[in-house]
């Protein structure tokens, strides 16, 4: 079966998606997050088989999400890189989104403590020019300078 290629739309959700959009992408790029980074140990994690997880790693530094390192003779370890470490960035809206409609009675698996301040907190979406509040209800979507289908 052919994946799907989003990569050629003119959009950015759906560039995205085409590197991490395969449901076992953003797992393996928690676990390279929070520092399970060698194959065996992202492996045995996830439960994931060796294939899938070759190519998702393959893919994974092919678009320089991640980046593999020797770190002994032989054996590699991933990283992530710069543009890995903004998709993290995107897991933890996931995680606000997942701890507030899927965590149940038991509440959410992980806590996330800022640095800055020390306390348990969750990642909250602000605006990059005034720092207010910034969620879907609060924005316009305009067409902008890569846009292709929109009327103008």
């Amino acid at each position: 079966m052919q994946r799907t290629q989003f990569g050629d739309m003119a959009c950015s959700i759906a560039r995205t998606l085409d590197i991490i959009g395969e449901p076992w992408s953003p797992l393996i790029l928690r676990d390279v997050y929070v520092g399970i980074n060698r194959f065996d140990q992202i492996q045995q994690d996830l439960g994931i088989s060796r294939k899938v997880l070759t190519e998702r790693l393959k893919w994974l530094v092919t678009n320089e999400v991640l980046d593999r390192r020797e770190y002994s003779t032989g054996r590699y370890e991933y990283v992530l890189t710069a543009k890995g470490t903004e998709l993290a960035d995107l897991l933890l809206v996931m995680v606000r989104w997942g701890d507030r409609w899927t965590a149940g009675e038991a509440g959410p698996p992980v806590l996330y403590r800022h640095h800055a301040c020390g306390e348990i907190s969750h990642v909250e979406p602000v605006c990059s020019v005034c720092a207010k509040p910034m969620h879907a209800s609060d924005v316009d979507v305009l067409p902008g300078p890569g846009a292709a289908g929109f009327a103008s």
